[in-house]
């Protein structure tokens, strides 16, 4: 029996670390890392609201996909340019709104504007109002996002402090 603990633990281990991963995620900024055709965008979203509420910052909304080059560009711009990851999440709570077509959130997403393309990026205040609707395509530089453009976008629509 004794010999059989330490497999029984790794078990164990491996069966709960998806849980403490899910729960993580949620601690973190409701879906900030992927998109996610199974996660609930309109809990995510109220997470997301009441968290800015608290904190005095403002929601950024990213809607996208997997299959999205240009959402798959613009996550790569974050984690490539550590000032505007560190300006975007000391200002805001993000959330990653899936739309593909296993889950395309249209009851979530019928609450804004249309988005004509993806990315596209809601921002809203602490108490949920959208303050803005922008198409990324604005944002671009080439074949990727302009860091310039990006950062400005993000002052502009931060909370004054």
């Amino acid at each position: 029996m004794t010999h059989r603990l330490p497999v029984v633990l790794a078990a164990l281990v491996i069966c709960a670390l998806p849980l403490v991963l899910r729960a993580q995620d949620h601690a973190h900024g409701a879906g900030v890392e992927r998109f996610d055709p199974a996660r609930d965008a309109d809990a995510d979203i109220r997470a997301a609201v009441a968290e800015a509420g608290k904190t005095g910052k403002r929601v950024l909304l990213d809607v996208g996909g997997e299959w999205c080059i240009w959402c798959r560009r613009l996550d790569t711009l974050f984690t490539t340019h550590d000032e505007l990851r560190t300006y975007r999440d000391a200002h805001y709570v993000v959330v990653k709104v899936n739309w593909s077509p296993e889950n395309k959130n249209e009851r979530v997403l019928s609450r804004y504007p249309k988005v004509a393309g993806y990315p596209h990026l809601f921002v809203l205040d602490g108490g949920g109002t959208l303050l803005r609707s922008q198409d990324t395509g604005a944002l671009e530089k080439g074949k990727g996002h302009d860091p310039d453009k990006v950062m400005a976008f993000l002052k502009q629509w931060a909370r004054a402090e």
